[in-house]
């Protein structure tokens, strides 16, 4: 008997974040951290914001009849400048933790949603080197 190939995974359509309250998340990823709502239906406790190449979908999971985990792992969003991004949203209310750092490819700045979700504003600086 023969295992049949892998299915063709062409890509990431969106990435789940716990929210108690749909309401307040969906003002903080729309108005303080700017983002595209591109949906929002509160009785089916769900909304989405667009990023540009990744679909945040909040959900309230207790709604959802699922379990509240927050995402400590952060999600890396990026922005052309991570210093200029911090300072807007540092002025918008957003704790940050630690100064940003520089990790000799790129410069990283850790801040959480008001649920507790890990995110990161992150930039590129030095071309990506794979290895073989």
């Amino acid at each position: 008997m023969s295992t049949p190939p892998p299915p063709h995974i062409s890509g990431t359509d969106f990435v789940t974040l716990a929210s108690r309250d749909l309401a307040a998340s969906s003002e903080f990823f729309a108005t303080t951290l700017g983002l595209r709502r591109s949906v929002y239906i509160a009785d089916r406790h769900y909304s989405e914001f667009e990023t540009g190449n990744l679909t945040l979908s909040v959900i309230n999971a207790e709604g959802m009849g699922l379990e509240h985990h927050v995402s400590r792992n952060p999600v890396a969003l990026h922005v052309d400048d991570v210093a200029a991004a911090r300072t807007a949203l540092e002025a918008r209310g957003v704790e940050f933790a630690g100064e940003i750092l520089d990790t000799g490819v790129c410069h990283m700045a850790f801040f959480h949603d008001p649920d507790g979700n890990a995110f990161m504003l992150h930039n590129r600086y030095a071309p990506r080197t794979t290895e073989g």
